[in-house]
């Protein structure tokens, strides 16, 4: 298995920016001194969801060139937030600029204040998404002496003569990751033998707390369909062995009940974190016409069954044993979720230390 880290600290406001993002590269650092194989950063905007996911190519470049060894993932990318033809040039860079070691997840975005943001109407990302991703792999697939791509998807329109520059490191091209949650999704994950992110949840409820029930459906679904697609069997072992389970939060400490207290200290935190973004996305809401669920309390035992990996290094490393036999290749775990407090940057380092010596050890060996 591999096991990545996912930076995902919140900022509460101005002061807290700079501080963010100096933990979240230490916290790279670190992951990548133990022995991590990969960190993965969010695209988002305006909340204070981690600053740096404001622009994470950039801050993946910055990671790069200190920490060449690790993957630089990303999950996931809202496809509707950006021009296709700038998103095919900054992908092959980074591409690039890691010697091919990038996994970019796609998607179509969660909240409306991130679309209005940047001009996009909530209600056009589902197809925004699937046009501008079928516009990237044309511009990709074009050869200087091809006649040139032209698009017009409604919103990004524009004619390139030439070719996209540079060129990618990796001979497919980067390798782009899918969620494996609808019929289509799969399908495309499959027929393309993309790493697949593997819900633990069925929208629209995502917090029923039986995740390894989802788990299983969506892995077998994305699996049969990989093998049905008449890959070799290389394409089909890398696809696997990067398909990607997440928790939002993990936490170890020596005892489960040491685990389970200071879990819920968290887990008050991070609620208040999302509560506080709740209110900015409510009244994107009303600016965009839509209307949107309520934020999830990360409080109650669903959520935290869904979302969450807690205990001492033994019960961890036991729930492991169940996502490794279902034939989970990765696992991204968030070990800063939520503000950056005091409790948080202590319990986070110690929890990335405990996993790092005492649960990966084990994976890696049977390996």
């Amino acid at each position: 298995m591999h096991f990545s880290a996912f930076l995902t600290t919140r900022s509460a406001g101005p002061a807290d920016d700079r501080p963010v993002i100096e933990a979240m590269v230490d916290h790279a650092v670190e992951a990548e001194r133990l022995g991590f194989d990969a960190v993965f950063l969010p695209d988002h905007h305006f909340t204070g969801y981690a600053p740096p996911a404001s622009d994470p190519v950039v801050f993946a470049a910055y990671l790069a060139a200190k920490l060449p060894r690790l993957h630089f993932g990303f999950s996931v990318q809202t496809i509707p937030l950006h021009h296709p033809v700038r998103f095919a040039e900054r992908l092959n860079l980074i591409d690039q600029l890691t010697d091919g070691k990038v996994l970019v997840g796609t998607g179509s975005g969660t909240t409306p204040e991130e679309m209005i943001g940047l001009g996009i109407n909530y209600k056009d990302t589902a197809q925004l998404s699937v046009s501008n991703l079928e516009i990237v792999e044309r511009l990709w697939a074009k050869k200087i002496s091809d006649p040139p791509v032209e698009f017009d998807n409604g919103h990004y329109r524009g004619s390139v003569v030439s070719r996209i520059v540079p060129a990618p490191y990796s001979a497919d091209g980067p390798q782009l990751m899918s969620v494996a949650a609808r019929p289509s999704s799969t399908q495309r994950a499959a027929d393309k033998a993309q790493p697949a992110f593997i819900l633990a949840f069925t929208p629209p409820t995502i917090d029923d707390g039986r995740p390894l029930e989802h788990l299983r459906r969506y892995f077998q679904a994305y699996r049969e369909a990989l093998e049905a697609a008449g890959h070799d069997e290389a394409r089909v072992a890398r696809a696997l062995e990067w398909t990607t389970h997440t928790y939002q939060h993990v936490h170890l400490a020596e005892t489960d009940e040491q685990a389970e207290e200071e879990l819920q200290l968290l887990m008050e935190q991070y609620q208040e974190a999302i509560e506080r973004e709740h209110v900015a996305n409510a009244a994107a809401e009303r600016i965009t016409g839509v209307a949107l669920p309520p934020p999830p309390d990360a409080r109650k035992p669903g959520y935290q069954r869904t979302w969450c990996l807690w205990g001492s290094p033994e019960t961890v490393t036991a729930h492991l044993r169940e996502i490794q036999g279902i034939g989970i290749g990765n696992v991204l775990g968030g070990f800063l979720g939520g503000p950056l407090t005091p409790e948080r940057v202590a319990f986070g380092r110690r929890s990335l230390e405990l996993f790092a010596t005492r649960v990966m050890p084990r994976f890696r060996a049977a390996a």
